[in-house]
């Protein structure tokens, strides 16, 4: 059987397609390159150019090929231009999972993964946050993926569909091997932007707040490497190949860190001392996102292994340097 992945040509979906080759699976890669790109994606997965909200592209390949389970990458991510453009991600986020939903109903796909997030938690009242924590998202990007988990939870209770709802936290680092990395020129993530800092591609790296409510004034997030992460798809495909009921799980380590920390470990790793400079809050930015991880771990198995933030900074900073001496030798 096959594996379709959407969004297969970006960040995460690109580690995941290793994963998948890795473990012997038969990987199909949708993408529409807006964000991702054609050589992340490995020349031994089938690769189609087009968008995952076309359905008569969709019913195609389901058609056309043994697939048996997805795994949704495919969207808008920056919590900022979901708050200046609701309606682009919106239609992007949700109006197109429900467009890949009904294929795979209509299909008969049983086994569906889904690229969620934290941000459906919003603002939360205690950290670690449980998965039965209430969902009240803050900016329409996490609005956008708590309608699609609605969407999977309805549908599944309607159809022969099983799903993971996978509630990352903040996903950082890059592969171990080198193959694969956060290439994303306008990437807003703290890790991937103090690396580039370091590394003199951004004359200084702007913090923005000071003044939450934490123990040195910035934002804490709990910060999960992307191979971990890809691990955790797998162990939730092989979940539900094998029958388990639908879940929805939080994926991080259940260990917070600050912007600041993160700066430490980046000038720690990479042994520079880059400017920085501090601006007002972004909208849309809770004080602190730790996630509870022992469900992940009783349902799935699941156990990370590269969790040190230092291990994080080491495969970011590393995947940078590859990236600049890509840009150079082009």
């Amino acid at each position: 059987m096959s594996v379709l992945v959407t969004g297969g040509a970006g960040y995460i979906g690109s580690h995941m397609v290793l994963a998948l080759l890795d473990a012997g699976e038969d990987v199909i890669v949708l993408d529409d390159l807006s964000t991702g790109f054609r050589w992340a994606v490995p020349p031994a997965a089938k690769f189609v150019a087009g968008d995952a909200g076309n359905q008569d592209l969709l019913i195609r390949l389901f058609l056309t090929n043994p697939i048996d389970a997805i795994i949704h990458f495919a969207g808008s991510i920056v919590v900022p231009d979901s708050i200046a453009d609701p309606l682009g991600y919106y239609g992007n986020n949700t109006c197109k999972s429900r467009t890949l939903i009904e294929a795979a109903v209509e299909s008969k796909v049983p086994n569906f993964i889904f690229s969620s997030s934290a941000a459906v938690y919003g603002i939360p009242e205690h950290n670690p946050i449980a998965e039965d924590a209430p969902p009240v998202p803050i900016s329409p990007y996490g609005t956008s993926k708590l309608m699609t988990e609605v969407m999977l939870s309805d549908t599944a209770r309607a159809h022969d569909l099983r799903y993971a709802a996978l509630r990352y936290f903040n996903v950082a680092g890059a592969d171990p091997s080198g193959r694969s990395g956060q290439s994303t020129a306008r990437a807003t993530h703290i890790v991937k932007v103090a690396c580039e800092a370091a590394l003199g591609q951004r004359p200084y790296l702007e913090v923005f707040g000071t003044d939450y409510p934490t123990p040195d004034g910035t934002c804490i997030r709990d910060y999960i490497h992307v191979t971990d992460l890809v691990g955790a798809h797998l162990e939730a495909l092989r979940y539900l190949r094998a029958g388990g009921t639908s879940a929805v799980l939080n994926c991080g380590y259940g260990a917070g860190f600050s912007v600041l920390d993160v700066i430490g470990s980046v000038k720690r790793v990479s042994q520079s001392d880059f400017p920085v400079r501090t601006g007002p809050r972004r909208l849309g930015d809770p004080a602190a996102l730790v996630a509870k991880v022992e469900r992940v771990g009783e349902v799935l198995g699941w156990k990370p292994r590269l969790n040190r933030l230092d291990t994080i900074v080491s495969h970011a900073l590393a995947w940078e340097k590859r990236l600049i001496e890509y840009r150079a030798a082009s």
